[in-house]
């Protein structure tokens, strides 16, 4: 079954005429299905994707890896391309976690309160045609396509970053990001696990997606690593973790951050790549 990865929107651009910018989205084709799997934080992803050669008004489903705004804030532009095709004349599906709603923010120094959740508000969307299946389990895609649901945590070593948060009310409560959530893929090398931000950590999702789908060999590995801020200990730990997992293909973006990506590259030099902006994976 032949896989296409193409990467619409990230923090850097590696293709001539794409533009690089904060987020990420990516457009997988396999099992005859168009998955848009986020939407980046604004229309710069319509303008990459025709860059690409990408009809965005032809995709079949979009899936939200969790509710922040780098990975929702292109949906409504998204939204308005798709409804001008003939294809979609009902609206089009997004699954996503039932939390990916929640006031999400960010602190910063002084604890300055930044809201960093979706850009619009889910009935705007709908009238747009958005049709939302909320789920916290897996949800199937295609015959070898699904979500990961809601990922388990298993290792201690991944943390959530302590600056996130909700709002319950008027209260500020830790954000556990258990909307966080990936796409898994199955193939006949293994599982091809696409990856949003991982803020759950890489590692509790490719443990967690080995027990979704019982299936232990993980072939290819591709999107946001949430290494960005990790310690020489954690990247040791995911390090070793990772190379207990025979990964083939190590695609990182967005998160992870450039001083992480060099050590992956460097720990992982033949099977590493930069996932950036206008990269197409064939796999």
């Amino acid at each position: 079954m032949p896989i296409t990865v193409t990467t619409l929107v990230e923090n850097t651009a590696g293709t001539p005429f794409t533009i690089g910018e904060w987020g990420q989205s990516l457009l997988v084709e396999a099992d005859g299905q168009k998955i848009l799997f986020d939407t980046g934080p604004s229309a710069l992803i319509t303008k990459n994707a025709t860059a690409l050669g990408v009809d965005i008004a032809t995709v079949d489903r979009i899936v939200l890896s969790h509710g922040h705004y780098d990975h929702t804030g292109g949906l409504q532009e998204v939204l308005v391309k798709i409804r001008e095709s003939v294809k979609h004349t009902a609206g089009i599906e997004i699954i996503a976690h039932p939390d990916v709603f929640t006031p999400k923010y960010f602190y910063i120094e002084d604890f300055v309160e930044k809201y960093i959740g979706i850009p619009f508000p889910r009935e705007e969307l709908e009238a747009l045609g958005a049709r939302f299946i909320l789920s916290e389990d897996s949800v199937r895609l295609s015959e070898n396509m699904l979500t990961t649901g809601e990922v388990e945590i298993s290792v201690d070593f991944e943390k959530i970053d302590k600056d996130l948060h909700v709002k319950e009310g008027e209260e500020q409560v830790h954000d556990k990001l258990a909307d966080d959530m990936g796409i898994i893929i199955k193939t006949d090398q293994g599982l091809v696990i696409l990856l949003g931000c991982g803020h759950r950590g890489i590692i509790n999702t490719l443990l967690h997606a080995q027990k979704v789908t019982g299936i232990k060999q993980i072939y290819a590995v591709i999107g946001g690593t949430h290494l960005i801020s990790a310690d020489k200990q954690q990247m040791q730990s995911t390090i070793d973790a990772i190379k207990g997992f025979n990964i083939k293909k190590l695609g990182v973006s967005h998160c992870t951050g450039l001083k992480s990506a060099a050590v992956l590259a460097h720990e992982f030099e033949g099977a590493f790549f930069f996932n950036s902006a206008g990269t197409k994976t064939v796999l």
